[in-house]
């Protein structure tokens, strides 16, 4: 999990943050989308919208990979980042 973020990362990806607004609030990769794990699909026609691939990101890489296993079944090119705090410190690598 996350070894692919910084191919995904190249590949000009958007990073959603699957966390609730009060977890997200209190910390996020830099540009980040907050999108929690329970809207993500009222919220799928605006991800896949977005023509880019996306890495999923929450507190351990659990509600992320929910959502990256969701947007996989419609089509979408994403991954599970895992732990956002490990996704951050790639982003500050790349």
């Amino acid at each position: 999990m996350g070894k692919e973020v910084p191919l995904y990362l190249e590949k000009g990806a958007a990073v959603i943050d699957v966390r609730s607004e009060l977890e997200f609030k209190q910390g996020h990769p830099k540009g980040a989308i907050n999108i929690p794990l329970d809207r993500l699909s009222s919220k799928k026609d605006k991800i896949m919208g977005m023509k880019k691939p996306i890495i999923f990101c929450c507190a351990s890489g659990s509600r992320s990979g929910q959502a990256a296993s969701i947007m996989k079944k419609q089509g979408l090119d994403c991954i599970n980042g895992g732990g956002w705090t490990s996704v951050n410190s790639k982003m500050q690598n790349s």
